[in-house]
């Protein structure tokens, strides 16, 4: 089963799929040291890793087994990162949410809502029962979109990833369908078919 990215709209944000024009703005994001430093691979160091990861996305909404789609700001086009689902079982209604954000769009709320976006389309469209997602336990921030949305933090993986020799531990947290509040971020979202 084919799971198409979808194209999305929120009241400052416009998701959709990525494209190969998206290449050189990804290297850019996953090669910087400081955007990656929690992420559960080391930074790009070339930009072919770009074009692989455009294609595995492509390859993964085919498979069905996930979608992730490039976040742009509305009001100039400008690239803010993606976000994507992945894992997605239709068996047990579940997958994983996970983001990245180019540095210089930080701050500003785009990844919830971008997130949360993608969560009322994850529940409303694809009727999943649960979504989880992982954060690297000193990526405060990243655990503060999650609980704004509506996750709980169920857990801690100790010592689950080794990146470039450093051990770090991960929380686990989850949001399950009779949880979601589609009103908890009051961000109007709308799906466009390509």
């Amino acid at each position: 089963m084919t799971l198409a990215t979808p194209v999305l709209h929120t009241a400052r944000l416009r998701l959709r799929p990525l494209t190969d024009a998206d290449a050189d703005r990804l290297f850019a994001m996953h090669s910087n040291t400081y955007v990656m430093r929690y992420w559960d691979s080391p930074p790009w160091n070339e930009r072919a890793r770009a074009e692989r990861f455009i294609a595995m996305c492509r390859t993964m909404a085919d498979d069905g087994t996930g979608a992730r789609a490039a976040i742009d700001r509305a009001s100039d086009g400008a690239f803010v990162g993606w976000c994507g689902l992945t894992g997605w079982n239709p068996d047990y209604r579940s997958a994983s949410l996970g983001y990245v954000l180019a540095e210089a769009m930080w701050g500003h709320g785009y990844a919830t809502e971008a997130a949360h976006a993608l969560l009322r389309w994850a529940f409303d469209t694809l009727d999943l029962n649960r979504v989880q997602a992982e954060t690297d336990t000193r990526n405060v921030a990243s655990a503060r979109v999650l609980e704004k949305i509506g996750f709980m933090r169920e857990g801690t993986l100790r010592e689950d990833c080794v990146v470039n020799g450093e051990v770090s531990d991960s929380w686990v947290f989850g949001l399950i369908r009779r949880e979601w509040r589609s009103a908890a971020v009051p961000i109007p979202a709308r799906e466009e078919r390509l």
